[in-house]
């Protein structure tokens, strides 16, 4: 799939999911920045609207795979790379010196 394709697949998840995706000019440290927080109560993912597709589709990747997408239909090759993301996301646990 094409970067807009997961990105426009990724919305939709999103919108399912009661998550809102905003696109917001980021200026400074945060420029090119962008993930999942929350707004008022309510699951955001802000990205920076001047990133390239790839660098959208990457944010909300990792930003959804943070959450359960369980309930909704995700093509195999989305619902791989949420995989992916979780499995990065997840670092060993530190080991006892000896």
């Amino acid at each position: 799939m094409k970067p807009e394709q997961i990105t426009e697949t990724l919305e939709q998840a999103a919108k399912q999911m009661g998550v809102q995706v905003r696109y917001e000019t980021m200026t400074g440290e945060v420029s090119g920045g962008g993930g999942l927080c929350k707004v008022k109560g309510q699951w955001c993912v802000i990205i920076d609207r001047k990133v390239a597709p790839a660098e959208r589709a990457a944010t909300l990747t990792e930003a959804l795979a943070q959450l359960d997408t369980d309930g909704v239909f995700l093509p195999p090759e989305v619902r791989d790379a949420l995989t992916a993301a979780r499995a990065a996301s997840v670092r060993p646990a530190p080991q006892p010196a000896g």
